[in-house]
């Protein structure tokens, strides 16, 4: 994203409207350029200070780009250019750098344990999803180029010496391929992905929640192991609404290409992955084939009992917005070990003895890919998962990583010497070190760096000791904590807990009412909060009840503090959520969702129009200091909900918005936000249920229940809540002018990655965030 060159700061003269650079990650932008007076006055002293909008939908913050910012608030723009994510102003303000890992933890973790983070949460204002972990996370968010070695694979496995030596010392047994297919040579139905794995995977299935928009191939013929083969491939870009499809390729079982499209995404582009994708700006601009006309093709091409070939397949569908419920995905069936996947360049060439993604290239070929999945394919159906273990796949995979990573850095050196540039080149062009704090048991190419002054404790806790001396003495420091990862079966029980959880507080059940009472108007009376997921009568108590799942909490929040208690036909309503073992915490997590850093300039409202942003703009003098209006947009129909978000630069500025919009002129119902967006995206991305059957009781495995009655200082809950709070002290004790990142890099499981969650701020950089933050 490229911002505005800084200039001195002026105050505004009078009867002049100050207008601010457009931040390009929201849908606010146009309503900025229009001339919205959306930046109260600022202080005379100048103070280093982030970009409070990281509001675009579900927006992924990539390793590189985390590493665009550090390199940034290293240098300035003197020498690297701005990130493309966020805006940091006044960088030369900046006093020191440093970043907290957490390894070992993921999104689950901190949203599993909301309130034993406290003191994070209210510390930190800006908050984003990370990727998935990489196999080192902190060469990659540091820029640190990988390792070259002169060892290449050969050109094909069978009959080199390094396939023979590896060979000699294979257990087939313990395969993880032979432990899925067995020895003997499978089917091509055996090879589908299952409903079950669909739904784990996140692939989009019919009637689950989130793909009502989701248009289906219509191939809903009987598949047979003499069904046709379809390899497909997407390349993507990166836009204001999150990833969009940019190009198309579908390659038929003889290796036929049928159908390659380049695609206009709908949404304002913000990166075109150039680097992945080989997609341009010259490229894209003269081409006029949507989205929809790229479904409309693929149904026509697709007879009724095809099978579609792809590797990491679900973001291919998730991105063409299509339902397909046959599916061979090959990073599933070439199965790795504890839930890793092997890259499609990796398989390629040990299987097939083809070079892909050549570095040569800028970007991939997505034709090629698509042929290369559907070669694999019917490799693996051809010779069977006993050839395919003895391959020995996972010994393979680290000599040709390391290959990869030598291609991938002569690439990137020829496409431009600014890209290979890391963190510590920076330091060292000032003549700085960079300070690394972790235990001696965690390895990483940060130790053995010339530049870093590497320190390697024994213990978490002597991490914590060491960084409180150490860190004032150098500009730039990581400090790397270590933690126990969840057990897959702990891993699958904290993911359906989280979504039977956030289920339930956003339902409320209401009454008693009348028998005779006019359903019709009541439901009109709800629907009025917010929106409805589902809205069923109880019948089985003395007098009727309605149960209401809304779709966002704060619907369901909000129906409470207006209707509890009141009259209605002459009855004393009650409005509460139900009572089970997962909301006996809800109202203090209710608490301090509103507390939270990034919801307290954040107001709900429901009741908007298709004409509400006009009338905001009219009214723009009213609200000073608003910084993004969020319009969600029904996924089905296209069209914007009846409810939005707001956000503010403070709270004072928040509640004079949210006083004159619930007033009678606007008729709007409204209330501060309690859904970070951070955690919205989360919760839209877990695998859709429903709430509880009666009868189903969801309890903490053994080891967890036994590790909380003994209350173990390493149980996940205690770590996260001691941790939480030590960090929280070091981070307070840090000098004014510090840029601090806490990063949870997100781990693999046998479930799936995990992805990661970062929060970032500056210390002091509000007065009003560190006054409400209390040790």
């Amino acid at each position: 994203m490229e911002s505005k060159r800084e200039r001195p700061e002026r105050h505004p003269k009078k009867g002049r409207k100050r207008k601010r650079a457009p931040n390009r990650l929201v849908g606010a932008a146009e309503a900025m350029r229009a001339g919205w007076d959306l930046e109260e006055r600022q202080p005379d002293t100048k103070k280093a200070r982030l970009s409070t909008i990281l509001y675009a939908e579900n927006y992924e913050v990539t390793h590189s780009q985390l590493c665009e910012l550090l390199k940034y608030a290293v240098l300035g723009n003197s020498a690297v250019s701005k990130p493309s994510w966020c805006q940091l102003y006044h960088q030369k303000h900046l006093n020191n750098v440093v970043v907290f890992v957490l390894q070992g933890m993921s999104q689950l973790h901190f949203y599993r344990f909301y309130l034993e983070f406290g003191v994070l949460r209210r510390a930190f204002r800006h908050k984003f999803r990370l990727p998935p972990p990489s196999s080192n996370f902190l060469a990659d968010i540091t820029g640190l180029p990988k390792k070259q070695t002169n060892e290449a694979l050969p050109r094909t496995i069978e009959g080199s010496s390094l396939s023979a030596s590896i060979k000699a010392n294979i257990n087939l047994q313990n395969d993880p391929i032979i432990q899925k297919f067995g020895f003997k040579r499978v089917g091509l139905v055996r090879c589908l992905l299952t409903k079950e794995e669909m739904k784990t995977f996140h692939f989009p299935l019919q009637g689950f929640s989130g793909y009502e928009s989701f248009v289906p191939t219509k191939c809903s013929g009987t598949v047979t192991d003499n069904s046709p083969l379809f390899g497909l491939d997407c390349e993507m870009c990166l836009t204001s609404k999150g990833r969009e499809l940019t190009r198309i390729s579908l390659v038929a079982e003889g290796g036929c290409c049928i159908m390659d499209e380049l695609v206009k995404p709908d949404n304002r582009i913000v990166d075109y992955l150039t680097s992945f994708s080989g997609i341009t700006k010259k490229i894209l601009n003269p081409v006029t084939t949507k989205l929809r006309d790229v479904q409309r093709q693929l149904k026509a091409l697709l007879p009724p009992d095809a099978v579609v070939v792809g590797h990491s397949l679900d973001l291919d569908l998730r991105v063409l917005k299509m339902i397909h419920p046959n599916v061979i995905d090959t990073s599933l069936l070439y199965v790795r070990e504890q839930g890793r996947r092997f890259k499609l360049k990796f398989l390629a060439k040990a299987v097939l003895g083809k070079d892909i993604q050549r570095p040569d290239r800028i970007g991939h070929d997505a034709t090629e890919d698509a042929r290369t999945t559907l070669e694999l394919a019917r490799y693996f159906l051809k010779y069977g998962p006993k050839k395919i273990a003895g391959l020995n796949l996972e010994a393979l995979a680290s000599h040709q990583e390391l290959q990869t990573a030598g291609q991938e850095q002569k690439n990137t050196t020829e496409v431009g010497q600014q890209r290979n540039t890391s963190v510590l080149e920076c330091l060292d062009s000032l003549g700085q070190k960079l300070l690394f704090l972790t235990r001696e048991t965690d390895a990483s190419e940060l130790s053995s760096s010339r530049n870093c002054r590497s320190i390697k404790c024994l213990s978490n806790k002597e991490v914590l000791e060491q960084a409180r001396v150490e860190i004032p003495l150098f500009p730039f420091s990581i400090v790397q904590f270590s933690f126990e990862p969840f057990s897959p079966s702990l891993t699958e029980e904290m993911n359906k807990r989280m979504r039977v959880k956030w289920s339930e507080m956003s339902t409320v059940y209401v009454g008693p009412f009348n028998k005779n009472c006019n359903l019709k108007a009541l439901k009109r009376v709800f629907k009025s909060f917010g929106p409805v997921r589902s809205m069923t009568l109880v019948l089985e108590t003395h007098q009727p009840h309605l149960c209401v799942q809304y779709e966002v909490l704060e619907a369901a929040q909000l129906a409470i503090e207006t209707l509890n208690g009141a009259l209605i036909e002459g009855i004393s309503i009650k409005v509460q959520r139900p009572v089970t073992e997962l909301t006996l915490d809800c109202e203090t997590l209710v608490n301090e969702l509103e507390q939270d850093s990034e919801n307290e300039g954040t107001i709900y409202l429901s009741g908007v129009s298709e004409t509400f942003k006009e009338h905001l703009l009219q009214q723009s003098n009213l609200f000073l200091g608003l910084e993004a209006v969020i319009l969600p947009k029904d996924l089905k129909s296209g069209n914007h909900k009846k409810y939005c978000f707001l956000k503010f630069r403070t709270l004072d500025s928040a509640q004079r918005a949210l006083d004159i919009l619930t007033d009678e002129d606007w008729k709007l119902k409204g209330r501060h936000a309690l859904t970070p967006r951070h955690l919205h995206s989360w919760l839209r991305g877990l695998p859709p249920e429903s709430r509880r059957p009666p009868g189903l009781r969801v309890l903490p495995p053994p080891s967890e229940k036994q590790a909380l009655q003994v209350l173990k200082v390493d149980h996940p809950k205690i770590a996260a809540w001691r941790w939480g709070r030590k960090i929280g002290k070091l981070y307070h004790s840090l000098c004014p002018g510090t840029l601090c990142l806490i990063l949870l890099p997100g781990t693999e499981s046998s479930h799936g990655s995990l992805s990661g969650l970062g929060l970032m701020g500056i210390k002091d950089e509000e007065e009003s965030t560190a006054a409400a933050v209390s040790l």
